[in-house]
């Protein structure tokens, strides 16, 4: 296969494209944020970056807290108009007819319509050059019910998360195999 080669750029992808909640209850923002992960197992942590120009950037960096919020393709055009309007002039809750939930552990809300939300900490920002990464502590995990099977495993299939890949939205509904499937002995029948 012939490739073409580019520079360095942001092409790692596809990414979750989430709604990160931060602030306090009463005076809560919404940021959609494309550059997020997991950056450690045990314990669990994650990371956002922000460019240090967002409203969300003070809010985080003020409280130390925030919720990363995942998003499915109902949320779409929320998803969408939380990335392109601060929360400096609009309430995005109410613009986005996205309800507020508490959370267990941190200040920040929840959004109600998200199906799987994280309660995050942060412990370390680094500065990187256009934006600061937020490395935080997964404190709790809020999911919703109907999303959990007769095992207790969370089935994210069942409703359609977001990816953001490239300037594009993408929905991940289909699971192609488990972790390990290629390594598993296989059954011999008699």
């Amino acid at each position: 296969m012939a490739k073409v080669h580019w520079k360095g750029s942001t092409l790692l992808s596809p990414t979750p494209a989430v709604l990160v909640t931060c602030g306090s209850y009463e005076n809560a923002n919404i940021i959609t944020v494309g550059w997020t992960g997991i950056i450690c197992t045990r314990p669990p942590r994650l990371y956002i970056s922000l460019r240090k120009s967002r409203y969300s950037y003070g809010l985080i960096k003020e409280s130390g807290e925030f919720a990363v919020n995942l998003t499915t393709a109902g949320m779409l055009e929320a998803v969408d108009k939380c990335g392109v309007y601060t929360g400096k002039n609009k309430d995005k809750f109410r613009m986005c007819k996205l309800n507020k939930e508490p959370a267990q552990l941190i200040n920040a809300p929840l959004i109600a319509e998200s199906p799987v939300s994280l309660e995050c900490r942060v412990f370390e920002t680094v500065s990187l050059g256009s934006h600061d990464m937020f490395m935080a502590d997964i404190v709790g995990v809020d999911a919703d019910e109907s999303l959990i099977d007769e095992t207790g495993a969370l089935c994210l299939e069942r409703c359609g998360i977001l990816a953001y890949s490239h300037g594009k939205y993408y929905s991940l509904v289909k699971p192609l195999s488990s972790l390990g499937f290629a390594v598993k002995k296989k059954v011999r029948r008699a």
